[in-house]
């Protein structure tokens, strides 16, 4: 089954909104063993629509379609496909009663406008749509089908995992897969696989796929086959031996994060830990309080951005911050900082973060992108030297991941092997 799914936005095409629904239909088509051979992009331009439907109907099995259902004059989506099935729009009792119980349930008014949401195409099947006003929208087309739903990502997601995923398994023969992610950090894709390459053969030699998936600080590695019970257990039997081969990079499977990983390892333990932070400027802290129940193991943070404030709230030694061959960006800053914030927080553990961000004030022996990181604990402290790249924002990311990573180690016992 060929699949080829049509964003409608101007706003995505201009970079004002980021195109998050076709990730994560391509990830939810692929669980069910189905393609996603295309993706479109395309303007709320009557013309424009018109062709790349006609255009994906020709080469597809099914189209999805999400954007320009909401009730003002810009969204013209039902028109066009009214245009091209030859159908008319008619009100829906089912829809508008969905609609008026949505307005009353907020206390709103409903306006004419919103009521127009009911009116849909008489050849298409209506999909009910839980979380808003605008209905999903099936359409049956010399043997393909093609499907209509908001932009909206929870409202297409609501339909999608409702609706559109059992009606395409019951409409399709497809071979389901099973896949297993594996969540890695601060090893690189060239690196894991050198390190695996006779794993990855065998991987391959029995008929399953692995691909490496790299962002920002991290690597995921994925295993898929079709999905029989012998398949799950070969699966499971090859991450858990590539798991093995970097204990320090390999931190979690699936959807797991390093901020769940590691606060569910605190809360295990009955430890705590706080953050010092100075180049990522809070960013580690919000990451580990993003978790509910965070305030079980984090203690509190300090962000000392100012030498003073290194000095003033964390015992940093002045002298070292106005030495030119130390200074704030050093394994000496950092070692104390993190000391120093686990000491006045009475923390188990203490993160500290000192670097540049960018793209400003590197020099040539700390160029921009490097950052000292620290964890101290009850056996002493762990520093490292990191050396990213010259980009602000991915260099924040890139310390805030590897800090996490590092707290995890310390907490196992990794980082002094």
């Amino acid at each position: 089954m060929k699949v080829e799914v049509i964003s409608i936005g101007d706003e995505l095409l201009l970079g004002q909104t980021v195109n998050t629904n076709a990730s994560w239909m391509g990830s939810a088509l692929r669980e069910i063993g189905a393609d996603m051979e295309y993706g479109t992009v395309i303007r709320d331009e009557e013309v424009v629509m018109l062709d790349s439907i006609d255009r994906a109907l020709n080469r597809a099995d099914v189209v999805l379609i999400t954007g320009g259902l909401g009730p003002t004059k810009d969204d013209i989506t039902k028109r066009i496909l009214c245009q091209y099935f030859d159908s008319e729009l008619i009100e829906n009792g089912d829809v508008l009663a969905h609609v008026r119980a949505f307005f009353e349930a907020r206390g709103r008014e409903m306006l004419d406008v919103n009521v127009m949401q009911a009116h849909v195409p008489d050849k298409a099947t209506i999909l009910h749509n839980e979380y808003g006003t605008a209905p999903g929208m099936w359409f049956d087309h010399n043997g393909r089908v093609l499907v209509s739903m908001p932009g909206v990502p929870y409202e297409m997601k609501y339909i999608m995992t409702e609706h559109v995923i059992p009606m395409l398994q019951e409409r399709f023969e497809l071979d389901k897969l099973h896949y297993r992610t594996l969540q890695t950090q601060g090893i690189g894709e060239t690196y894991i696989a050198e390190r695996i390459k006779d794993l990855e053969n065998e991987i391959r030699a029995a008929g399953f796929a692995l691909a490496y998936l790299p962002s920002p600080g991290m690597v995921r590695l994925r295993v898929s086959s079709r999905d029989t019970q012998e398949n799950r257990a070969a699966i499971d039997a090859f991450m858990s031996r590539i798991e093995e081969t970097m204990p320090k990079h390999a931190f979690g499977y699936e959807e797991d994060t390093l901020e769940a990983v590691v606060g569910t390892l605190l809360r295990e333990r009955g430890e705590t830990v706080t953050t010092i932070e100075s180049c990522t400027g809070g960013a580690v802290a919000a990451k580990i309080t993003s978790i509910s129940g965070a305030s079980d193991y984090f203690n509190g943070s300090f962000v000392t951005y100012s030498n003073e404030m290194k000095t003033k709230l964390v015992g940093v030694d002045a002298i070292n911050l106005e030495d030119p061959n130390i200074g704030a960006v050093s394994q000496e800053t950092v070692e104390q900082m993190a000391i120093g914030g686990r000491e006045k927080m009475n923390a188990t553990y203490g993160v500290a973060l000192s670097g540049i961000a960018g793209p400003t004030g590197g020099s040539d022996s700390k160029p921009v992108g490097t950052v000292w990181i620290a964890v101290a604990g009850t056996n002493g402290v762990f520093s490292k030297k990191c050396l990213f790249e010259s980009n602000r924002e991915r260099n924040i990311r890139r310390s805030v991941l590897t800090a996490l990573n590092l707290l995890r180690c310390e907490i196992l016992g990794l980082n002094q092997k």
